[in-house]
């Protein structure tokens, strides 16, 4: 199966990329139900896809990712509401990410557990934005791809154990003595158990490079919406630590590299 799908890639590359673009488009529908309905803590799978104004029941073809959006011109067919351009914008953002993580890692199962990870930053971004809070669901979605890739780089790929194990343990534990000392108020139980998740997912090393672009991209951009749009100082830190894991997953090995041979070779 994998001679089949390197051949694919590498002959018809083209190819490759608006499956996994369409694919990932179809997903990032899916995530968009997850971003609505699990802060109402309501199922993901049983309830009809309907409008979130009227609540009308949506026929096939005002359910195709992306292009549905676009010929409805963004408003419901009963009471002409304004459907939140959130809706096309995650599920382009889905497939664009996948495509992204197709270009850098080629068709291994490395790719596929990155895009499942990507997906799941998505949702838990937008969650995290929205409500202050990181749903369980996610971080343990997370944490069973962790486990899937610890076990792939170990096993298949012959890589020390270690990295993985203390990134979990050291970061987890990191953040929940944060937790603990600021008695909550400097994060919460979801940061650590997220930290706990991606440090197994990414091993030591990368969740530290992770960590600290989260950090930077959120001050750059909390301080501008402080002076631009006078937002408070608190924020949520689901969203940044979402693209700061992203870039460490996609460029974090690339950066250590080239910043150990520049400062200490």
């Amino acid at each position: 199966m994998k001679e089949y799908v390197d051949l694919l890639h590498n002959n018809y590359p083209a190819v490759s990329y608006i499956f996994v673009f369409l694919f990932g488009i179809v997903v990032g529908s899916f995530l968009n139900v997850c971003i609505y309905r699990i802060p109402e803590q309501q199922s993901i799978v049983t309830v009809p896809s309907h409008c979130m104004s009227c609540g009308k029941k949506l026929h096939w073809y005002e359910l195709i990712p992306l292009f549905s959006w676009i010929f409805l011109r963004g408003k419901c067919r009963g009471c002409k509401a304004k459907i939140s351009a959130q809706y096309p914008l995650v599920e382009a953002a889905n497939g664009l990410l996948w495509c992204l993580v197709l270009f850098m890692k080629g068709p291994t199962l490395d790719f596929v557990l990155i895009c499942a990870l990507f997906s799941a930053l998505l949702v838990m971004g937008f969650i995290d934005a929205r409500t202050m809070e990181i749903p369980n669901g996610i971080v343990i979605f997370i944490l069973l791809i962790a486990v899937l890739r610890a076990l792939l780089h170990i096993f298949i790929y012959k890589e020390p154990w270690l990295d993985f194990v203390l990134g979990s343990v050291i970061m987890g534990g990191v953040f929940f003595l944060i937790l603990f000392i600021s008695n909550g108020r400097a994060m919460g139980g979801g940061d650590v158990k997220l930290m706990f998740a991606i440090g197994l997912f990414l091993g030591l090393k990368l969740t530290v490079f992770g960590l600290v672009a989260a950090c930077v991209v959120g001050s750059v951009i909390h301080l501008t919406l402080m002076a631009v749009k006078k937002v408070g100082r608190q924020l949520a830190f689901g969203p940044y630590l979402a693209i700061g894991f992203a870039i460490s997953v996609l460029w974090g090995n690339l950066f250590i590299n080239w910043y150990m041979t520049k400062f200490f070779v």
